[in-house]
């Protein structure tokens, strides 16, 4: 059973979920936390990850690794995407299983949604209609992630393969590069430039319409330790992660500069791809089981941008 002894490894421990899920699980009193990074573990080859999990032991995984980014990567670099994530899952799997791994949580995501979707979004949604082709790449390795997890429990008779599907995660030690960043920290990251800047106006991508829920790193982080802990309580299916509220990109931004303090015009470049128009989850199979999330947009907003203030500006 999932403990404070628990022998347990976070893959991406450095990044924006699998720094908070450390935080978490420190802050909670587990002792036995492995973290490996990429120079000392490289999650693409096989060999390497098959001789680590035989040398530990390990007893519990959750499998933040991938590579990830905004609208800009995903069209740029479509098969590195779908590549390397597929690489990782597919070598964390298979030796997840083979050394009898407890329990492994894997994160999908919101975008294996069909583009066109009803609102919110159930389980029984997923796969019922084509998917936002600016993702295609990454979407289709999550989609595999997603069904590798059920489809290893049913050949395997167990549990092991939790999956989740968190919707925009954002948080502290998010990537604020505006090539590889999602739309969250891209906009601090513009709009804090331009009240640097003193600019009159700035130029944001798209219409600003599409509509947005946004979960704190740390919502996430607990969800998942709640998941550990309920294993035996799942059924053999994603779940769905999310706060039951979306904002659209331009209530976002306004948000982002009242904080900020920028004072200048916004306008809207609609030429600029906007993605799909909504994704709101319904996460009701979740809350049914306990878990509720904690932090309002604001707080979220704040402990986020204060982090990119100290760390990255």
């Amino acid at each position: 059973m999932f403990n404070r002894n628990s022998l347990i490894y976070i893959a991406g421990h450095t990044g924006l979920l699998g720094s908070a899920l450390y935080k978490r699980l420190q802050e909670s009193g587990y002792k036995n936390i492995i973290t490996k990074t990429h120079k000392e573990l490289e999650l693409t080859d096989k060999s390497a990850i098959h001789t680590f999990f035989k040398e530990q032991t390990i007893e519990y995984v959750f499998l933040c690794a991938g590579k990830v980014g905004g609208i800009i990567g995903n069209r740029t670099e479509p098969a590195s995407y779908l590549h390397e994530n597929l690489l990782i899952q597919d070598n964390i799997f298979e030796a997840a299983n083979k050394h009898e791994v407890k329990n492994v949580i894997f994160y999908g995501s919101s975008c294996t949604y069909p583009k066109i979707c009803k609102q919110p979004m159930k389980e029984e949604y997923w796969l019922t209609g084509a998917i936002e082709e600016t993702s295609m790449g990454y979407a289709a390795a999550k989609i595999a992630g997603i069904i590798g997890c059920k489809s290893y429990n049913t050949q395997y008779n167990t549990n092991r393969f939790i999956c989740v599907i968190p919707n925009s995660i954002y948080g502290p030690n998010d990537n604020f590069d505006l090539k590889n960043s999602h739309v969250f920290s891209a906009l601090i990251q513009k709009i804090d430039t331009a009240k640097e800047v003193n600019a009159d106006t700035l130029t944001l991508w798209g219409s600003g319409k599409p509509r947005r829920e946004f979960i704190f790193s740390e919502d996430v982080a607990d969800a998942s330790i709640f998941l550990m802990q309920n294993s035996d309580k799942l059924e053999n299916s994603h779940y769905n992660l999310g706060t039951g509220e979306d904002y659209s990109i331009k209530e976002l931004a306004q948000s982002i500069s009242q904080l900020i303090g920028y004072k200048g015009d916004i306008k809207w470049d609609t030429s600029k791809p906007d993605g799909t128009m909504q994704k709101l989850l319904d996460s009701n199979k979740i809350l049914a089981l306990g878990w509720k999330p904690k932090f309002a947009l604001e707080e979220g907003l704040l402990k986020t941008y204060q982090w990119y203030k100290e760390n990255y500006a």
